[in-house]
């Protein structure tokens, strides 16, 4: 994966995050048990784009009837179609494509996601880095009033993060928005105050990944907290609280304490806030992406162009 800070503006919303995968793509992108529905629309447009070349890995007369009933006779004409028969079979055969590099991207189709990451993980045959793998969810935020890109990391896989899980959840989120072309985000560490308590472990953790932010251990980026979420995301707040952070009010990546506060956060910005969303694991050799079955083909697009921005 490319994590080299990319020379052009930060990307602020999903539109230029495409525009800038079209630049970069195609990217061969497998889909793991491909004969789902979501998943075919989202590649079909991703192929149509010139973001991705489609990899469809799975039981080959599923997926044909699946293209043939969608109407995706194009898609069908392009795609490489790779035979598996059943999710397990199908996510060892796409992650056996990542290792010799024919595929640049993983996205999960209608198998669970611990099928899919059962193979990344495979400590012979996966996909391992010696990372941690945890997940970073990108939305448009407009509570300032300007639309950008913000992250939310780990709503997805790590339950309790202990603060060495923490560390690596701060880089592979750093990776990201610097492909995105941050050269320096802002890092924050939330919980549910600002003031540091022994009371509440994550004030604890925040404050010691504030310090290894000082002494620079996560590269080129600002990290500061505990941080709530109004003083993370709203300049007036944090000055109310006095609070002098470059982070403080302009947060590009929220790190959560725990899953359940990742995932209510990411669905709270899906569906009361109305935001696109896309999000990607990172801590393997490819991006993975793991989107929920609830979840659009909008999305699954802009977590394929993520993938493609990532891998580079």
């Amino acid at each position: 994966m490319n994590a080299n800070a990319s020379t052009k503006r930060p990307m602020s919303s999903f539109a230029e995050l495409i525009e800038r995968a079209k630049n970069l793509g195609p990217k061969p992108v497998a889909v793991v048990d491909a004969a789902d529905d979501v998943a075919i629309s989202a590649i079909s447009k991703a192929v149509a784009l010139g973001i991705a070349e489609a990899v469809l890995v799975g039981d080959e007369g599923k997926i044909r009837e699946k293209l043939e009933s969608a109407g995706e006779r194009d898609l069908a004409a392009k795609a490489r179609i790779l035979g598996a028969v059943g999710p397990d079979e199908a996510a060892d055969a796409a992650v056996a494509l990542a290792r010799r590099g024919e595929a640049s991207v993983l996205l999960k189709g209608h198998l669970r996601t611990d099928q899919l990451l059962r193979a990344v993980l495979d400590k012979e045959k996966g996909l391992r880095t010696g990372r941690v793998l945890s997940d970073v969810l990108l939305y448009e935020d407009r509570t300032s009033g300007t639309r950008r890109l913000v992250g939310v990391t780990d709503g997805g896989l790590n339950v309790l993060p202990t603060l060495e899980q923490k560390k690596e959840i701060v880089v592979n989120a750093v990776q990201v928005f610097h492909a995105l072309g941050f050269e320096k985000p802002c890092v924050a560490i939330m919980s549910a105050t600002e003031a540091v308590s022994e009371k509440l472990p994550s004030t604890v953790d925040a404050k010691a990944l504030t310090e290894m932010g000082a002494s620079g251990e996560f590269g080129s980026c600002e990290v500061y907290g505990p941080l709530a979420l109004d003083n993370a995301l709203l300049v007036s707040a944090a000055e109310a609280k006095g609070i002098r952070s470059p982070v403080a009010g302009r947060a590009d990546i929220l790190v959560v304490p725990n899953i359940e506060a990742g995932n209510l956060l990411g669905k709270g910005v899906k569906y009361l806030g109305g935001s696109a969303c896309g999000h990607v694991i990172m801590g393997a050799r490819v991006p993975v992406l793991i989107p929920s079955r609830v979840e659009s083909a909008e999305d699954k697009l802009n977590a394929v162009a993520l993938g493609v921005i990532i891998h580079g």
